[in-house]
């Protein structure tokens, strides 16, 4: 094992530790019901914070090793296909947000599919939604667990298994003894941490490649493709485009990790002051990881697997101390990640689940408390055990868990929230008719017009709904109206 680089890496850890005890002492303090302390913090963040935290729960492993892995390979144009995401946290504070704080306030709300409910006022909806939720979390989160301890092994010289106990233990501990705010205090630290690195090796490359002009000059002699907007090989065509800002932007939209932290934030203001930071933040990271990877071969041409670019870059151009530094960016991604589905499938199973079978057992807030403690802590360790003998393919499962997700879950957000005239049936018809059809495209490799199979998937989950709210009735009138702003 390599102790200049662990032990910038161990002292990161202790401060995650640090500020977990810290955000445990509040949640203790706090006067409020405890599902709403434990499950959203009390519904104070205030702009920095939500900034913070809804940028780091969509940043993963994928940004800082296989989007960078894919500039390598295909050069500068996919620098800028990558900068689609950019409008993901303006695109969710300012269509869901003020909207659905809203309604969670009027209904008390803690979890997305309490939203659901509020707005259809259907049981089925919740099951659905719920059972969706989970499967896709357990594959989302097992990845990012097994990248974890593979960037652990390959970078810091630790062993897979022992990476794997210490990586998921540490996000199992503390996000459920400190809950929501253990998990958004680490992301603004994760945030920042994430931009510090980003900064410190872009910079190293670029000084390393003997500055812009020289690396792209470099790139060019390589193969001239590699500057050009279309990238190598043209991949980048209009369809990728449509098909890539669906994906990883408008459907966004649908991603229940980042939804639920639009009903979290204390006032207007900070919704304002959250899309002008995020927005900031994400610009910043995309941009800068990308444009790392790219301009990186000129300094590392002939990587045979693209997606090591980054590891072998850190260790290139950065001394072992500041390479242990930036070791903390990746992992940064990654644990805020799994923290955001984490406690939002403990939310799902004790508050959408549990409470909604035993509605009488959620007047006793000690019950409620360890039982929450307990089960994130004990979907931590399912995690481990799964991720202990990872399948070669599990990739594929992160790529279908996050569109699956998009498909099941987009269409009865935006359109319970907008259409005054949407109803159960509509949405029920839309999820299945996502998840299915998404399913059976991604796993029978169907191609329709060289789109990337979400495109169709979410064409039919709206046909689906439209169909389905036409044969279903009105949602009672109490309930039914679009939020007012």
């Amino acid at each position: 094992m390599n102790s200049k680089i662990i032990f910038p890496l161990l002292g990161y850890l202790l401060l995650v530790a640090a500020i977990s005890l810290f955000a445990m002492y509040q949640q203790k303090r706090a006067r409020g019901a405890f599902l709403n302390e434990y499950f959203l913090g009390g519904r104070t963040l205030g702009g920095f914070l939500l900034a913070m935290t809804l940028t780091t729960a969509y940043v993963s492993a994928s940004s800082f090793v296989g989007g960078p892995g894919a500039a390598y390979k295909y050069g500068l144009g996919w620098v800028f296909l990558a900068m689609v995401q950019v409008p993901t946290v303006w695109l969710s504070l300012g269509v869901l947000g003020k909207k659905f704080a809203i309604l969670a306030r009027r209904y008390n709300a803690v979890t997305l599919n309490d939203i659901l409910y509020a707005r259809f006022k259907s049981s089925l909806v919740v099951w659905i939604a719920s059972l969706a939720l989970l499967l896709a979390f357990i594959a989302v989160m097992a990845v990012q667990f097994i990248g974890g301890a593979r960037l652990l092994e390959s970078v810091a010289g630790i062993p897979y298994t022992r990476g794997l106990l210490i990586f998921g233990g540490i996000i199992a501990l503390y996000t459920a003894l400190g809950g929501f705010r253990a998990s958004v205090l680490n992301d603004a630290m994760q945030g920042l941490v994430m931009l510090a690195g980003t900064f410190l090796l872009l910079f190293a490359v670029l000084h390393a490649a003997g500055g812009p002009a020289h690396a792209v000059a470099t790139l060019k002699a390589i193969n001239p493709q590699l500057i050009a907007p279309e990238g190598a090989g043209n991949i980048i065509t209009v369809h990728l485009l449509i098909s890539f800002t669906v994906l990883v932007c408008f459907g966004v939209l649908g991603l229940p990790n980042t939804a639920v932290r639009c009903i979290s934030y204390r006032d207007s203001k900070a919704v304002h002051r959250g899309i002008l930071l995020g927005t900031l933040v994400m610009t910043l990271l995309m941009l800068g990881m990308h444009l790392a990877g790219a301009l990186g071969r000129a300094i590392l041409p002939q990587l045979s697997v693209p997606d090591l670019v980054i590891p072998t870059l850190m260790m290139k151009v950065l001394p072992p101390f500041a390479a242990g530094i930036f070791l903390a960016a990746p992992m940064s991604a990654i644990m805020s990640n799994v923290n955001a589905h984490l406690l939002q499938a403990s939310a799902t199973l004790i508050k959408d689940l549990y409470l909604r079978m035993f509605p009488q057992r959620a007047e006793n807030e000690a019950h409620l408390r360890r039982l929450s403690t307990w089960l994130t802590l004990a979907l931590g360790i399912l995690l481990i055990i799964t991720a202990w003998h990872p399948p070669a393919m599990i990739i594929w499962m992160n790529l279908l868990a996050f569109g699956a997700l998009e498909t099941v879950f987009l269409w009865p957000l935006v359109l319970g929230l907008y259409w005054k005239s949407a109803n159960a049936t509509g949405a029920v018809c839309s999820m299945l008719c996502g998840a299915i059809s998404y399913t059976l495209l991604v796993s029978l490799k169907i191609s329709c017009w060289n789109f990337h199979p979400i495109v169709p998937a979410l064409l039919l989950s709206l046909a689906a709904f439209l169909i389905g709210n036409r044969l279903g009735k009105p949602t009672p009138r109490e309930i039914s109206p679009a939020v007012k702003q």
